[in-house]
This record gives structure tokens, C-alpha cells and sequence, in this order.
């Protein structure tokens, strides 16, 4: 059986599915479809905590499911612009999990994780599953991935 570990950046699916479909991501419908047949090493959801109690529903729901949820503060700027950024914490989670896992799966369109992908298959021998909105995915991404996977209305709610 594979060992799978899971990085979902919920920003990043949150933003692009609902720019792309008017819809939100299926957190259940992903989680059957990324572990099926698989044993899960480790599962992150990395998320902005604004405080808000939808928010914190939201988050429960992706803790009943079985993901860690890690929280960084929501950062206002003075000059109007917000920092809510967890690209270097799933960068170092990915690393510290790709020896135990045969396959890392990214929920992320990112394209600064490119390289990441590039390092989890070269270094550590990892199968990279990259789901991503394919119009909001960065090609670069997409190229680096062992597999893309849409995320199209099948991974949404309806």
C-alpha cells in the first residue's frame, strides 16, 4: 500500500476555485479521491486565522476529516495590504514527510512551488500529485508535477 502525505494551501484552492467556478473546493470528495487505497503518513491543511466563527466551523470540519489544520495570523498592513503567506512552512513539512511517503500530494496552483516538486522527485524518489484550478495553476507547476489533477466540478461542492 502507498504512504501518502497531503499538503493542502486552502488560500491558494479557496481563491482560485471560486474565481474559476463560483464554487468551493470538496474537501470530502478530495480526501476520498487522494487517499483511495493509500496510507496516510500526514495531512496538513495550512489556513489564515481571521477569528471568525465560520472560519473556525470550517476548520473543525477539516479536523473531522482527518487533516492537522496549521494557523497563521491574518496580517493587515498599514498600507492596506494583507500577509497571509505559508509557503515556507508547507516547503519544510513536505521535506520533513517525503522520507516517509511514497507520494506527496500539493493542493496549490502556486508556481513558487515548482521547485519543490522538482526537489520531492529528484531527492527524495517521491510521486508528486499536484491538484490544482488548471487556469489559475502555473504551467511550471503543472510540468514539474509526476501528475496534475483538475480540480474541476467533480472536486467541488455543489
Amino acid at each position: 500500500m502507498q504512504k501518502v502525505a497531503i499538503f493542502v494551501d486552502v488560500q491558494n484552492v479557496y481563491y482560485t476555485a471560486r474565481q474559476a467556478y463560483g464554487k468551493n473546493f470538496d474537501y470530502n470528495r478530495f480526501w476520498s479521491q487522494a487517499t483511495a487505497n493509500r496510507q496516510i503518513v500526514k495531512a496538513f491543511a495550512y489556513a489564515i486565522d481571521r477569528g471568525d466563527q465560520k472560519q473556525k466551523e470550517f476548520q473543525h470540519i477539516l479536523r473531522a476529516i482527518g487533516f492537522e489544520v496549521k494557523l497563521k495570523p491574518f496580517i493587515q498592513r498599514s498600507d492596506g495590504s494583507a500577509k497571509g503567506d505559508w509557503d515556507v512552512g508547507i516547503t519544510l513539512d513536505a521535506i520533513e514527510y517525503a522520507e516517509q511517503a511514497d507520494v506527496i500530494v500539493l493542493v496549490s496552483g502556486d508556481g513558487d512551488f515548482d521547485i519543490l516538486v522538482s526537489k520531492m522527485r529528484a531527492v527524495h524518489g517521491c510521486k508528486v500529485e499536484v491538484y490544482g484550478v488548471p487556469q489559475f495553476t502555473a504551467a511550471s507547476l503543472m510540468n514539474e508535477a509526476s501528475e496534475f489533477v483538475a480540480i474541476d466540478h467533480t472536486l467541488l461542492l455543489r
